[in-house]
């Protein structure tokens, strides 16, 4: 399997959550906490589950969904801004707040 430097600092940006898995997934990796997704891997990009509570902090910063292609848009996946990415606390409190928001969305029946 081709070296992926990126996602191995992704990965281990986020080791101190414990229980979190990058799995191949196209051309990038789904992340997921226990059984929960909540982020993708794409061309070197991190991108975390959003909802109406977080929505807004990705927004605030400038970021934009995740467009896999041309023709698709998936307004559910947002960029997580680079100085978040830099630092561990921060990037921890971004997954786990995208990890909370997957979970209520899964309660709530909308996948």
């Amino acid at each position: 399997m081709k070296h992926d430097s990126f996602q191995e600092y992704v990965s281990e940006m986020l080791e101190p959550l414990g229980e979190i898995e990058c799995r191949r997934m196209f051309s990038g990796y789904g992340i997921y906490r226990g059984d929960v997704f909540f982020g993708i891997i794409s061309k070197a990009k991190l991108f975390f589950k959003v909802g109406p509570l977080t929505q807004k902090d990705y927004l605030a910063k400038g970021r934009k969904p995740f467009r896999p292609s041309v023709k698709q848009v998936l307004k559910t996946y947002y960029e997580v801004p680079a100085d978040v990415l830099e630092d561990a606390d921060e990037l921890k409190n971004w997954a786990l707040r995208a990890v909370e928001e997957q979970k209520k969305i899964k309660k709530e029946g909308r996948f």
